[in-house]
């Protein structure tokens, strides 16, 4: 089992390089978060939903997705509450601390899981939720120590260098920690080492002296995971960030870049529709953070939410609304993605109270359509064309929301040979449900093309240089991206860290045993 001295250190990161890695070996690896906190979610075949980090763990192995892989899901609606998902389905909305007293009837779903899968696996990786040392939360836990003592795991405790103080919190954890469940962690892992390591080298034996832990693998910054998924919305911000600063420069042999603005709201999810665009190199990627106005752009791009109406009524509040108001009126098109699809149209109402009071709520107006939020998600992998061409699209759909009108009638796509999504009688605004809409590297230069690209059109300087010996390597399909960026990631790990050390830990799994509560 893989922890944290705390959340974002790279756990995820590291499992999955982990997991491909032993894949490689000839392992039969799978994956297994006992419970994850994120809103960005993947569709399973089955029709469940799985934190992405452990879709991409998951691809990591060389298998699909299962929602035994992370039995216990929380989607956050809010400052204090959550959509609770257990093995894939929707159950309930829990506040903060009725989840607390609510996870002891979860553990036997996470322990059914992991025996399921424990079943065809010859490794399980298992990553931890936050930090391994959050004593006040002991009691109840499933998602570190707890779950380490119901099935007798081994613990790798990682820390992030980067951030600071990584000595203080590698030792720190075994201090806080009660006896025996510091004794079960039995090796260390410092993340994101920044240039010489050979400079901390005195510093991991110094954590090694202190704790009786073995140091296993001191771990340079990678900057190919950049490629991958983030799992939540704060390291989406601090990439998008550091990838403008990085890709500044608004033009390329003077043919100018494609300016997609995204306002980043509180409920973001599924932001991963906005990788293949972070990789697209005539694209500028802008993230637009509360406080600030939208830049002058060719293209707002409005992602998915967790809570619609209440990102809805941020964008608002932050006078957004006006911005893409003035926006549209220059010219400027504008697109929405899921609850950001919702958010264009006139209305959304929510007469069940699916993500707080019932209330009807006036959207943005632009679009002719309407949508009702319902108890029911739709939760399904879905493929098809972008309406009248012969120009693919495929990714999967997740929300809980029906959306009708005239607007309708002009769909932006045709899904399994039905009309989805709309597009405004001007042609400036468009909508669908469909996450990963951009994947498919042909449909998404049609769609920045759409957006005013005409360099992105056949015979234009960005469709035509990314096709060229000489142009950068784009992938079709941004799933090879995702494992090329596996792959480099695997060889990191096989540099970096003490993988017989590592897989000489592991103890075997015995369902029999009468499991220890924790």
């Amino acid at each position: 089992m893989v922890q944290g001295t705390g959340s974002s250190v790279g756990k995820s990161t590291l499992v999955a390089g982990l997991a491909r890695a032993f894949t490689r070996r000839g392992l039969r690896v799978l994956p297994f978060k006992p419970q994850n906190m994120s809103n960005n979610a993947a569709v399973t075949p089955d029709g469940g939903e799985i934190g992405r980090a452990q879709a991409l763990q998951a691809r990591a192995c060389g298998v699909l997705p299962d929602v035994d892989m992370n039995p216990v899901l929380l989607k956050p609606q809010g400052e204090t509450g959550a959509q609770l998902i257990v093995q894939g389905r929707r159950q309930e909305t829990l506040a903060a601390r009725a989840y607390q007293k609510h996870k002891d009837k979860l553990l036997p779903a996470v322990l059914e899981s992991f025996y399921r899968l424990a079943e065809r696996a010859d490794l399980i990786l298992v990553e931890g939720a936050g930090s391994a040392s959050e004593v006040n939360l002991r009691a109840r836990d499933i998602a570190n120590m707890g779950f380490a003592q119901a099935v007798n795991a081994p613990v790798v405790l990682v820390g992030d260098i980067d951030r600071g103080g990584v000595i203080a919190s590698l030792v720190g954890t075994q201090v806080v920690l009660a006896p025996e469940d510091a004794a079960r962690i039995k090796g260390f892992i410092v993340n994101r080492m920044r240039g010489d390591i050979t400079l901390f080298h005195d510093g991991m034996a110094f954590v090694a002296q202190r704790t009786g832990w073995a140091p296993l693998g001191l771990v340079p910054d990678i900057p190919a995971v950049r490629t991958l998924p983030a799992e939540d919305a704060a390291d989406l911000m601090s990439t998008l960030v550091s990838e403008h600063s990085d890709r500044a420069e608004i033009s390329q042999n003077g043919v100018s870049r494609l300016r997609i603005a995204v306002p980043l709201l509180p409920l973001i999810a599924n932001f991963d529709d906005l990788d293949p665009l972070r990789a697209e190199p005539g694209v500028m990627l802008l993230p637009v953070k509360q406080g600030e106005r939208l830049p002058e752009c060719d293209l707002v791009l409005l992602p998915g939410s967790k809570a619609t109406i209440a990102d809805l009524t941020v964008l608002q509040a932050e006078g957004w609304d006006q911005d893409i108001l003035a926006h549209v009126a220059r010219g400027g098109h504008v697109m929405g993605v899921c609850g950001g699809y919702q958010m264009l149209g006139r209305t959304i109402a929510d007469p069940a109270g699916t993500e707080g009071e019932p209330e009807c709520v006036a959207a943005l107006g632009l679009l002719d359509v309407e949508t009702v939020l319902g108890e029911k998600k739709r939760l399904e992998e879905t493929s098809g064309f972008i309406e009248g061409t012969e120009t693919e699209v495929s990714g999967y759909e997740m929300h809980m929301g029906q959306t009708s009108g005239a607007d309708r009638q002009r769909p932006l796509l045709r899904l399994n040979g039905q009309p989805e999504g709309a597009v405004a009688a001007n042609g400036q605004i468009y909508g669908t449900y469909l996450h990963g809409v951009f994947a498919n590297r042909t449909a998404r230069l049609a769609l920045l093309a759409r957006a005013g690209g005409k360099n992105f059109a056949p015979g234009g300087w960005w469709y035509e240089s990314s096709r060229g010996a000489n142009g950068p390597d784009v992938p079709e399909k941004h799933g090879a991206a995702i494992d090329q960026a596996l792959d480099a990631l695997a060889d990191h790990m096989e540099t970096y860290v003490d993988l017989d050390a590592v897989l000489a830990l592991a103890q075997p799994i015995n369902a029999q045993e009468t499991v220890r509560t924790p």
